[in-house]
């Protein structure tokens, strides 16, 4: 790749061709949970909050009714930092002359000013369209004055509260690195191998400890196994309206194949099963051109998800009120020799995933160098998507309109997607995973009367 692409392609900010493409979407701006006394006890005080995304700096706020504002950060008045702004209940006022703002953006008190002043009333500060889904503040930052897309029926995004769950945590990179390595199908087998595997009664919320679905002569395999035996996917991948369904195969015998179908949801989202009954919707946000926040989205088909029990596994691993990863090159990601050569192919823990994932993705740099890389057929995903990225941010130049879920017209062909991880009959596996999803679907208790639109990966 030449490095004028590269950059075309890793750019976030205000201005530049993929900042302004990415602004066309849904953005994940904060967890409600970054707002819960408990987590962070600032909240109890003043529920405001500083956000950097895209390049740009945001202050995001809760007055007393419970309405969320997001405005930029600058005081309109004299560029004063609002993230430090008093919250009055009914509006956030500039430390520096008193101006006060609603969520709305519009200056409601401008106190220096001589009585009887209508200044305030000619003062709007820019403010975001939020919308509140699955425990999360998602925003859009596209021209304003533009009216959003529809918010997408994703099913994280469709399944009630009790049946999703929602974290974040920051890494030190681009974005884009840090996508492209959830929708590689070959990783898995590699960077997330593990020597043993651990009990299934003990892999509740957490990835690649379940079991596959199907099974082998009566045996259940954990995913950790067929990952581990199984280490040449057959990967191939089709156009879905939301971007690409991705299927990777692994022949285990002349009867049976290991199925895994993903999808990458453009432009930064990818979506996994976790288990048998729950999946993982992922969206990579860009705070700057070489940091990201992901937002996971875990939704279940069956019971209500133990938000507790998600959220303590996942807290032990970040420092709060930034959910800032305690693993990183500060400490080497806690690589551990001894566990390289004995319990896992990477060596950087066996009770979280994530850190095997943020090492692939930090390590390559701030913003990976792609003059440098040489891809191989297992790469066919990460080349495709990168066409997509090309031809999106091409067609937003040219003043056309951005792909999948942010055009309109594709709305009500957008939904799911499906995801699977199983033991299928070699020759009859297109049909057994659509099945098996299809029964899991239909047994959920918040979609039984869903029908999710696929089509067979060839």
């Amino acid at each position: 790749m030449k490095a004028e692409l590269n950059q075309r392609l890793t750019q976030v900010g205000p201005g530049t061709p993929g900042g302004e493409m990415l602004r066309r979407y849904w953005q994940p701006v904060a967890l409600l949970d970054e707002f819960d006394p408990t987590l962070d006890p600032r909240m109890a005080v003043r529920p405001v909050k500083a956000v950097r995304l895209l390049g740009q700096d945001f202050v995001l706020f809760r007055n007393a009714s419970g309405e969320y504002g997001l405005l930029d950060r600058d005081c309109p008045h004299r560029g004063a930092d609002l993230a430090y702004g008093r919250n009055e209940g009914d509006g956030l006022r500039c430390p520096f002359h008193g101006w006060k703002f609603d969520t709305t953006g519009q200056c409601i008190e401008t106190p220096a000013e001589p009585a009887g002043s209508t200044l305030c009333t000619r003062i709007r500060q820019r403010s975001y369209p939020l919308v509140e889904k699955s425990g999360v503040l998602f925003g859009w930052f596209g021209p304003e004055g533009q009216t959003p897309p529809p918010f997408p029926d994703l099913d994280c995004f469709v399944a009630p509260g009790t049946h999703t769950f929602a974290f974040k945590g920051l890494w030190n990179c681009n974005w884009l690195q840090a996508f492209e390595v959830g929708i590689d199908p070959a990783h898995a087998s590699y960077l997330h191998r593990f020597f043993n595997d651990g009990s299934l009664e003990d892999s509740y919320g957490k990835q690649f400890r379940g079991a596959s679905a199907g099974d082998v002569g009566g045996e259940r395999w954990p995913m950790t196994r067929v990952m581990r035996e199984f280490g040449q996917p057959q990967i191939s991948f089709v156009a879905q309206p939301y971007g690409l369904q991705l299927t990777a195969l692994r022949p285990m015998t002349d009867e049976l194949t290991h199925v895994r179908v993903t999808n990458a949801v453009f432009p930064q989202t990818f979506v996994i099963p976790l288990s048998e009954t729950m999946t993982i919707t992922q969206m990579h946000v860009p705070v700057d051109d070489t940091h990201n926040y992901w937002f996971a989205f875990f939704t279940s088909f069956a019971g209500p998800v133990d938000k507790t029990a998600m959220r303590n596994q996942r807290l032990d691993a970040v420092t709060l009120p930034d959910y800032i990863p305690k693993s990183g090159r500060h400490n080497q990601w806690g690589f551990n020799a001894e566990e390289q050569m004995n319990r896992t192919y990477l060596g950087m823990g066996e009770d979280d995933i994530n850190v095997h994932d943020q090492w692939a993705c930090e390590s390559m740099g701030a913003i990976q160098d792609r003059t440098r890389e040489h891809l191989g057929t297992t790469d066919k995903v990460i080349m495709a998507n990168r066409r997509m990225l090309q031809q999106a941010i091409d067609a937003v130049e040219q003043g056309g309109t951005a792909p999948g879920m942010a055009d309109p017209a594709l709305h009500d062909q957008i939904s799911g997607p499906d995801t699977v991880d199983g033991i299928a009959p070699a020759q009859q596996w297109q049909a057994w995973w659509q099945e098996t999803v299809q029964a899991r679907r239909e047994a959920a208790p918040w979609s039984a009367s869903s029908v999710v639109r696929t089509e067979p990966v060839a």
